[in-house]
C-alpha cells in the first residue's frame, strides 16, 4: 500500500501533509480516529500542491478546470497557481537542443539568447535568430523532466488507488481523475501536439465573420525544426494584454476606445471556438494574450484546448439564453441533456433548486451579472443533485470565466450583455437555417417527404396491431426500489410475527395436554423460540424507526 513504503519521495509527501495542516491526513497518517474524508481548506491545498513541487503544481491546475468536482472557492484559489520555477543552466538545454537538431547548431541558428525569456515545470522558452534571418521562440523540454514526471504519475495513481477505496473516491471517480491527469501530463510532453494544436487554431481563426482575421495572430510552428522536446516557433514581439499602453491612433481612436475593439474582438474570437469551431483554447488568462506592436492581439500556449461537439455547441448556446432569461426550468432541462450519468433525477428538485439560485439575480441589472459566476454555480448544482457531466463542462466555464475576468480587468467598461447579445442572435440564426440556408431548405423538404411517404404505413400499422388486438406497451417504472425494499420488509415481519403466533399457539395446546416429561420440554422449547424470535422482531422494529 501506498502509506506503507518507505521512498523518499514518498516521505516527503508525508511530511508536506503534516506540515500543511491537514487535520484529516494527520489523523489518518498517526493512527488516530479519521472520520470521513475531507478535502484541506482551498488555501491549504493550494500550498501543499506548491510545496509538492511542479507536477503536483499542474495537477492542481487541471483541477481548476472542474468546477464540476470541486465548489467555486477550490476553483478560484487554483486557478492562481503558476508553474514559474528556477531556469535550467543554459550547458544543459544547449545539450539538448544538439541532441534534438538535425544540422548542428551553427548552421541552424545564428543566435540564441541563453538567458530564458520564460520558465516552467516542463519547459522554458529561448529567443533566437534563424539562419534565414527570422526571430524564432524555442520552447525547450526541462532534461530529464520525463523522468520527474513518470516518478510523480506513479505516486498519484498510487494516492487515487487509496482514495478510490473511501465513499468520497468512488462519488467523485478519483481514478478516473487520475487517469485523465496522467494522460494529459503525458501529453504535454511531446510538443508535437501543443504544435498541432497552434497549426489547427491558426487555420480555424484564419476567417470569420464575426471580427477581421487580420487582427488576431497565432504564431506559425517551423515544422522542419520541431521535435517532441523542441517547439520551435514565429517570435511574436509583444507585452501582456494588461500590461498594454494605449494613446490616440492615427484613425483618431481615443484609448478607451481601443480598449473596447479590443475587449469585442476577443470575445468575437473566443465565442467564434466555442460555439463555432467546437476547438478552443482553454487557458486564456492575461499572459497568453499578448498585445503586440503593430497593434494586433496574439493568443499564445495551446498546450491546454477544448473540444466540443455540435450537439453540445447548441446545448450550451441555449443555457446562455436561458442564463439571460433567469429561466430556472430551462436550465434544468439542459443540464439533464448534458448529463454523462444515467441515474434518475428528480426534476422537480433540480428546478427548484436552480430557481433558489437564479432568484438573487432577479433584481439586478443584467450588465453587472458575472455570467461565469452563474455557470459555475449551474455546475455546483449539478453536482449536489448528483448529476455528471462531461469533464469538457469544467474547461468550457473555465475558459469563458478567464475570458469574462481578462475583459474586465481590460475594459472596466465592459457590458457582458452588449458584447454576447449579437453572437447569440446570429449563432440561434446559424442553428436554424445553418450557414447555407438553401441547402438547409432542401434537407427540410427532403425529411418532409419522407415523413409524408412513412406517415401512411406507419398509421395503417398501428390501427392493424390495435383491431387485431396485439398492440403492446413496454413500460419502464424507475424509483420503485424503495417501495419494493419496504414491501418486503413488511412482508417479512408478517410471516415472522404468524411464526411467533403459530409456535406460542402450539406450545399452549402441547402444555394443556401434557402427559409426559418429553411433551413438557417440547411445550417450554417452542415458548422459548417464540419468546426469542418475538424479543428479536420487537427489536428490529423499533431499530428501525418505523414503531
Amino acid at each position: 500500500m501506498f502509506l506503507t513504503q518507505t521512498v523518499p519521495r514518498q516521505r516527503d509527501i508525508i511530511e508536506v501533509l503534516l506540515r500543511n495542516g491537514w487535520d484529516y491526513m494527520r489523523r489518518l497518517l498517526t493512527g488516530g480516529k479519521a472520520d470521513q474524508p475531507q478535502l484541506p481548506p482551498p488555501a491549504v491545498l493550494k500550498n501543499i500542491l506548491v510545496d509538492l513541487g511542479p507536477v503536483y503544481v499542474k495537477l492542481g491546475q487541471l483541477l481548476s478546470t472542474r468546477p464540476d468536482l470541486l465548489s467555486a472557492a477550490y476553483i478560484e484559489e487554483l486557478s492562481t497557481l503558476q508553474d514559474e520555477v528556477p531556469p535550467v543552466s543554459w550547458s544543459e538545454v544547449e545539450i539538448l537542443i544538439r541532441q534534438q537538431l538535425k544540422r548542428p547548431l551553427e548552421e541552424t541558428f545564428t543566435v540564441i539568447n541563453p538567458i530564458p525569456v520564460a520558465a516552467g515545470s516542463i519547459a522554458q522558452i529561448h529567443k533566437a535568430i534563424l539562419a534565414d534571418g527570422r526571430e524564432a521562440a524555442l520552447k525547450v523540454q526541462r532534461p530529464g523532466i520525463d523522468l520527474t514526471v513518470a516518478q510523480d504519475i506513479a505516486l498519484i495513481q498510487g494516492i487515487a488507488d487509496l482514495v478510490a477505496r473511501t465513499e468520497l473516491g468512488q462519488t467523485y471517480e478519483i481514478k478516473s481523475i487520475a487517469e485523465e491527469f496522467t494522460k494529459a501530463l503525458e501529453a504535454e510532453l511531446d510538443f508535437t501536439r501543443e504544435a498541432g494544436f497552434t497549426d489547427q487554431l491558426r487555420r480555424n481563426l484564419s476567417s470569420s465573420r464575426w471580427y477581421d482575421p487580420t487582427q488576431i495572430v497565432v504564431a506559425e510552428i517551423y515544422w522542419d525544426l520541431t521535435t517532441p522536446k523542441l517547439l520551435v516557433m514565429e517570435w511574436l514581439d509583444g507585452v501582456p494584454i494588461l500590461s498594454a499602453k494605449f494613446n490616440s491612433d492615427k484613425n483618431g481612436k481615443d484609448p478607451n476606445q481601443q480598449r473596447q475593439d479590443i475587449t469585442t474582438l476577443l470575445f468575437r474570437v473566443f465565442f467564434q471556438q466555442l460555439y463555432i469551431d467546437g476547438f478552443f483554447h482553454a487557458d486564456p488568462h492575461p499572459g497568453n494574450l499578448f498585445y503586440l506592436k503593430d497593434g494586433r492581439v496574439a493568443l499564445l500556449d495551446c498546450g491546454m484546448v477544448g473540444r466540443l461537439d455540435p450537439r453540445t455547441q447548441q446545448i450550451l448556446t441555449e443555457m446562455l439564453l436561458a442564463i439571460v432569461d433567469l429561466d430556472a426550468g430551462r436550465c434544468a432541462q439542459l443540464t439533464l441533456q448534458l448529463a454523462d450519468s444515467t441515474e434518475p433525477v428528480i426534476l422537480a428538485r433540480l428546478e427548484n433548486d436552480y430557481d433558489r439560485m437564479l432568484r438573487k439575480y432577479h433584481n439586478v441589472n443584467l450588465s453587472a451579472i458575472n455570467f461565469s459566476q452563474v455557470i459555475y454555480e449551474i455546475l455546483q448544482v449539478a453536482r449536489n443533485n448528483k448529476i455528471r457531466l462531461p469533464s469538457n463542462m469544467g474547461l468550457y466555464a473555465k475558459t469563458l470565466a478567464n475570458l469574462e475576468g481578462l475583459a474586465r480587468a481590460f475594459n472596466p467598461e465592459l457590458n457582458f450583455i452588449d458584447e454576447i447579445q449579437p453572437l447569440l442572435t446570429d449563432l440561434f440564426r446559424r442553428q436554424l437555417i445553418g450557414d447555407n440556408p438553401l441547402r438547409s431548405l432542401l434537407r427540410t423538404a427532403l425529411d418532409v417527404k419522407s415523413l409524408s411517404l412513412q406517415f401512411p404505413r406507419q398509421i395503417e400499422l398501428l390501427l392493424d396491431r390495435v383491431t387485431s388486438e396485439s398492440l403492446q406497451w413496454n413500460l419502464s417504472l424507475q424509483g420503485l426500489d424503495g417501495l419494493r425494499r419496504t414491501t418486503d420488509d413488511a412482508a417479512n415481519r408478517l410471516s415472522f410475527s404468524i411464526l411467533v403466533g403459530s409456535l406460542i399457539m402450539g406450545a399452549a395446546i402441547i402444555s394443556s395436554n401434557a402427559q409426559t416429561a418429553q411433551l413438557s420440554l417440547v411445550s417450554n422449547v417452542l415458548f422459548a423460540a417464540a419468546s426469542l424470535l418475538g424479543l428479536w422482531l420487537i427489536i428490529s422494529i423499533l431499530r428501525s424507526g418505523r414503531v
